[in-house]
């Protein structure tokens, strides 16, 4: 164990450092090549075994620089191997896409940029068709809202016409019509007043007759003159209460009923 902790180490006496040369260790010809881990960026399938390999799948691969540059960014090749056939399959960085190009060992199963080109041909092809259907649309809607405007203007144009009409029907005749009827229509509002007070009056005058249909008067003591008697003041009647009274019974003589005698003293 003392070994292991050494710490000055032998040196011969005929040791000379200047004999010491410095060794290289030879480099491999080609690219610059490590191990890396990642994840398939695309799902593939192996052409050797016909696998299908996911996007997401972990491999330790080999990462090379290609030596490739695009607008002075490199781009690498990475090699990995298929799970069943162990195939070799590589694929590169793609940055002018920003992506990833299959280059062997697999087909990938979507290229994006494919889809693209495609759609662009169509697009090319049906870019008549889609700006009529476009055209169409703001076509119907603005017939739409010009329809809509149109009978917002009609309306308003009735609206002026009647009134125009009914300020042209109405002349000096017709104002002085109108205004003497206001005038009879207050005075009847006024006349009909007077009859509810009259009415009133007649049934507070009924109210002090007799059956005769004469004034009911009284005759005071110690003067002659006859005076008019009051209206007599009804008593109200008594409100009923529900509390119900203590009645005292009298105590029975249970004695007697058992044939006892008590002596009086």
């Amino acid at each position: 164990m003392a070994e292991r902790k050494v710490l000055n180490k032998y040196f011969p006496p005929d040791f000379d450092p200047s004999l010491l040369t410095k060794r290289k260790k030879p480099q491999k010809a080609g690219p610059k090549v490590q191990t890396v881990r990642l994840m398939t960026p695309f799902s593939m399938k192996c052409n050797t075994c016909g696998e299908y390999i996911y996007k997401g799948k972990k491999f330790n691969a080999r990462k090379e620089n290609s030596g490739e540059f695009y607008l002075s960014i490199e781009r690498f090749r990475f090699y990995i191997r298929c799970t069943r056939c162990s195939a070799e399959i590589t694929f590169m960085t793609d940055p002018k896409n920003g992506d990833y190009l299959m280059e062997s060992g697999a087909s990938r199963n979507f290229e994006p940029w494919k889809k693209k080109d495609g759609d662009e041909e169509e697009g090319g092809e049906g870019e008549g068709g889609e700006e009529e259907g476009e055209n169409a649309m703001e076509r119907l809607e603005s017939k739409t809202l010009d329809a809509k405007m149109e009978m917002e203007i009609m309306d308003a144009l009735d609206e002026i016409r009647t009134r125009n009409s009914r300020h042209e029907r109405t002349g000096v005749d017709a104002a002085l019509d109108l205004i003497d009827a206001e005038r009879e229509a207050a005075a009847k509002v006024e006349t009909e007043e007077e009859r509810l007070a009259r009415e009133d009056a007649e049934i507070a005058r009924k109210a002090f007759l007799d059956a005769d249909g004469d004034k009911v008067r009284r005759v005071v003591e110690g003067d002659g003159a006859l005076k008019e008697t009051p209206v007599p003041v009804v008593a109200k009647p008594a409100i009923p209460t529900f509390k119900t009274g203590v009645v005292k019974r009298k105590k029975k003589d249970l004695g007697a009923a058992l044939g006892i005698v008590v002596k009086k003293k």
